[in-house]
């Protein structure tokens, strides 16, 4: 098992800025690039856990990739090039404050503020009599405000617009590509033999347009169900077989962590790391329809240097 990637230190020239997220690191070239590492960090409940995962970053890089480029014909991204495995490098975009969730089961957070009673998120009203991973008669946008630090929080389409997070036009753009995005993810999963139960996408600005921006169709940034034996589950109400980040997150509710004030982290051992890298290498073959390449996975930090400012050349 190759070594966990968990801080980049890239020296770039002409380099004006970096931000280091919770699972990427973001340099900023000169005014109109990004590179973008994706790190083998892992986090849940807004939370960095202590330890990486291998393979992760570029798992996660290489999916987002080829979602993108899948669906460029939909919406423009910000993607221009992947030097190496874990590193994108593209255009830098003014992100909107806003991340598009989109939801077409009742899973997840949707669940759990179901079965607390709630019939309402983010001012979408809730069917009544559904149980946990029905699928909604049509998929529901539920936003949530991105948060630099901390919890990102539930809004409203209404809170949004009144409050001028986003203007009503560009929202709406934003809107109509959630929903063909999800309803292009939706396609593709089903012919890997996959549902794409929920996502988010982000969007930004460049020259006035509505860009997708980060990542798009992961493990971090979705769920996904097997499609065989979703319906008989469903009706023996069992746990669905599901490929994302949500069994770390079950792990952690079990174990008592949800990210509150004066809750521990608890201890992952090297076998629990691995199981997760595990894990999120059997999402990457079943949805990719391919082997998953280890051995190109690891680039010299030299080598991985000289690609990147070829693309960043390229793009000047």
């Amino acid at each position: 098992m190759t070594k966990p990637l968990v801080e980049s230190e890239l020296e770039i020239p002409g380099q004006t800025a970096v931000y280091h997220g919770k699972v990427r690191d973001v340099y900023s070239v000169g005014e109109d690039i990004l590179v973008m590492v994706a790190s083998d960090r892992i986090s849940a409940f807004d939370v960095i856990l202590p330890k990486g995962i291998p393979y992760k970053g570029a798992i996660l890089n290489q999916i987002a990739a080829r979602f993108l480029k899948a669906t460029a014909d939909i919406c423009p991204n910000w993607l221009v090039d992947t030097p190496a495995p874990n590193v994108a490098v593209g255009h830098r975009c003014e992100p909107f404050k806003v991340e598009m969730v989109i939801r077409g089961y009742l899973t997840g957070h949707a669940w759990r503020t179901y079965k607390s009673g709630e019939r309402n998120l983010c001012g979408v009203a809730l069917p009544e009599g559904m149980k946990e991973h029905d699928k909604f008669p049509e998929p529901i946008i539920t936003p949530a405000t991105k948060a630099d630090e901390g919890h990102d929080e539930d809004i409203s389409r209404e809170a949004i617009l009144e409050k001028g997070i986003v203007p009503k036009v560009q929202y709406e753009k934003m809107e109509q590509y959630t929903r063909e995005l999800f309803k292009r993810g939706t396609e593709m999963a089903a012919e890997k033999g996959l549902i794409l139960v929920d996502t988010k996408y982000e969007f930004g600005l460049k020259n006035g347009e509505v860009m997708l921006i980060d990542e798009i169709h992961t493990p971090d940034s979705s769920r996904y169900f097997y499609a065989e034996g979703y319906e008989e589950l469903q009706r023996k109400g069992e746990n669905q077989r599901q490929l994302s980040k949500e069994f770390v997150r079950e792990w952690l509710i079990e174990n008592n962590f949800q990210g509150k004030e004066g809750q521990t982290i608890p201890e992952m051992s090297d076998e629990w790391v691995n199981a997760i890298s595990e894990r999120y290498i059997e999402l990457y073959e079943k949805i990719t329809g391919e082997e998953f390449p280890r051995e190109k996975m690891t680039v010299h930090p030299d080598e991985l240097r000289s690609r990147i400012l070829k693309s960043i050349e390229r793009m000047k």
